[in-house]
């Protein structure tokens, strides 16, 4: 299992626009092969900053399967332009189970 970490800084003012169109782009990527879990969260302190946490069968499911997929231009087009930065992805793979 891979974990999709991405920290995302969307356009002050732009918060629920933006988690209404996460409400459709989940159901794009849920529908993705590989795609285990997602979750969204809301940072308290910062409530124009949030967690996107995937979880992915393999590293290829995500960057090659849905970043090379036709749905991944719909995602882009319903979610990128709120984010200001681009977010950064980074995986991470399981190193201790309990």
């Amino acid at each position: 299992m891979i974990l999709e970490h991405a920290p995302v800084q969307v356009k002050p003012g732009q918060e629920s626009e933006f988690e209404a169109a996460f409400g459709q782009a989940k159901q794009i990527i849920a529908a993705m092969p590989g795609f285990r879990r997602l979750s969204l969260s809301r940072c308290i302190e910062r409530p124009d900053a949030y967690l996107l946490l995937v979880e992915w069968n393999t590293l290829e499911d995500h960057t090659e399967g849905f970043r090379g997929s036709p749905e991944y231009l719909e995602w882009r087009r319903l979610l990128h332009h709120f984010y200001d930065p681009f977010p950064t992805v980074e995986h991470y793979a399981a190193v201790d189970h309990a």
